[in-house]
Formats: structure tokens, sequence, C-alpha cells
């Protein structure tokens, strides 16, 4: 798998998820599974695995960038360390037995569930919908609960959260900014506890020859990794120039748009 046009896709690949997700204050999950899926498609991955091996892939992918998200919004003083420490064990069980749980579904199962929560992310971006703050900060328990259930979605779909834990802390009474920075630092144990659970739930798929170690590709990680790296912040500084409302509207359809094409690919 690793002749040069496939590291120059990575590459290109990462430099546009890095991009976007500095533009959109989105994560890379929604435009990196289905890829991933058909780039490993293409590379003879048994379809029983493929998917299982994009999510791993994608999750290890979002270690790097989510640190970066979090010290960049930390720095500024954006997180809500309350939320944090109540949620955050949640979320590292969520997700960690989350990986569990996908190494027993098929690849079937996984994309729809995947198609699935795209479309709503896609119409939430797309009708720009926001809930309106109606409570305040709940208590441990309450946290807790919530995190486990972001977490737990997250694996499943390998995204960072931020589609889930900013709505909620909104709901929460947690202006915007602050939910943002907050999701970003939730992101960082996210994506470690999933890469984790997939490396062990996928072991005995490993394939070092390939470099494939359990359900993640390394090459694939390393690459996009470093150039989405590089790209984010130039998507930051863009997002104050452009038409944020419209490029949303855009990248929803196109998030609907590759989770459909993964669908089809895989059945």
């Amino acid at each position: 798998m690793l002749q040069p046009e496939w590291i120059v896709l990575f590459l290109l690949l990462g430099s546009f998820v890095g991009f976007m997700a500095g533009l959109l204050g989105i994560g890379g999950g929604g435009i990196l599974v289905p890829i991933l899926t058909s780039i490993f498609l293409l590379n003879g991955i048994a379809i029983d695995h493929v998917v299982h091996l994009a999510l791993g892939t994608s999750m290890a992918c979002m270690v790097i960038t989510t640190f970066s998200s979090f010290r960049s919004h930390n720095a500024k003083g954006a997180v809500v360390w309350l939320a944090v420490k109540g949620m955050v064990l949640g979320i590292i069980l969520g997700t960690f037995s989350a990986t569990f749980l996908a190494s027993y579904l098929s690849s079937l199962f996984l994309g729809i569930f995947f198609a699935l929560f795209m479309a709503f992310v896609s119409s939430q971006m797309f009708l720009n919908k926001k809930p309106k703050p109606s409570r305040e900060l709940s208590g441990t328990p309450g946290l807790f609960a919530a995190g486990f259930g972001i977490g737990s979605i997250s694996a499943l779909v390998s995204i960072g959260g931020g589609s889930l834990t900013v709505p909620y802390l909104t709901w929460q009474n947690i202006e915007i900014k602050k939910a943002i920075g907050t999701s970003a630092a939730i992101g960082l144990p996210i994506s470690v506890a999933g890469t984790v659970g997939y490396l062990i739930n996928g072991w005995h798929y490993s394939s070092p020859n390939d470099y494939i170690f359990g359900y993640v590709y390394l090459p694939a990680v390393l690459l996009i990794s470093i150039t989405s790296f590089i790209t984010a912040p130039y998507g930051a500084q863009l997002a104050h120039k452009l038409p944020v409302s419209i490029l949303k509207k855009i990248f929803a359809v196109l998030l609907i748009t590759l989770s459909i094409k993964m669908l089809i690919s895989i059945t």
C-alpha cells in the first residue's frame, strides 16, 4: 500500500482535513472514514474489516490534532475544567468500551450507523440549528452519563465528539466559545482511548509487514497527522474572512455524499 501515489494521497487528505477542521471547527472523521474505506478496499482489505480499519486509523489521526486544538483553546482560557473533570471518566470508559462493541459488529452495520449519524450531523450543520441554553451545568453523575454517551458514539463513528459535546454544553448554559474549547479538551481523551481500544480489539488483525497494528494503519496516521497539523491554523485564520455559514452548508452536503458513497462501497 506504500506506493508513491498513496503517500501523496494521504498527505493531501491530511491537508484537506486539517484545513476544514480549522475553518469549520469540525473533526476529520466524517471525511476520513469514508475516504479511508475506499482506499483500503482498493488495496485489497477484506470487506469484513475495512470499516473497522478506517475507524481505528481515523481515530489515531485525531490524537495530534486534538492535542494541538486543546492547547490552543486552553491558552485562551476557553476550557471549562469543571465540565471536563465531570465528563472525562465517562468519556474514557464510553469510548474504550465502544471499541469492544465495534469489533463484534459487521462493517455493514458500522457503515449504516456512520451514515445515519453523519446525516444527523449534516442536517444540523445545514440548518445551523443550535440548542437554547435552558439549564445550569449538571452535577457529576449527569456529566459522567453525558460523557459516557458522547464517548460511545464518538468511538463508533470515529469523531472527536464536537458535534455532540458543543450542543450539550450550550444546552448547559455554557457560552459557545467556551463550549468549543471544552469540546476540544474532551476530544483528546476520546482520541487516545479510542486509538488504544481499536489497537487492542483489532490486534488479531495486525499485519506488521503491511504496517497494520490492530485496526490502525500506521503510515496513514503519520502522513495525515503531519499535514493536518500544518494546515489547521490556516483554516482557523480564514474562518474570520470567509462566509462560514455558507461553507458549512456545502460541507454538510459533502459529508452526506461521502457517507452514501461508503455505504455503496461496502454493500
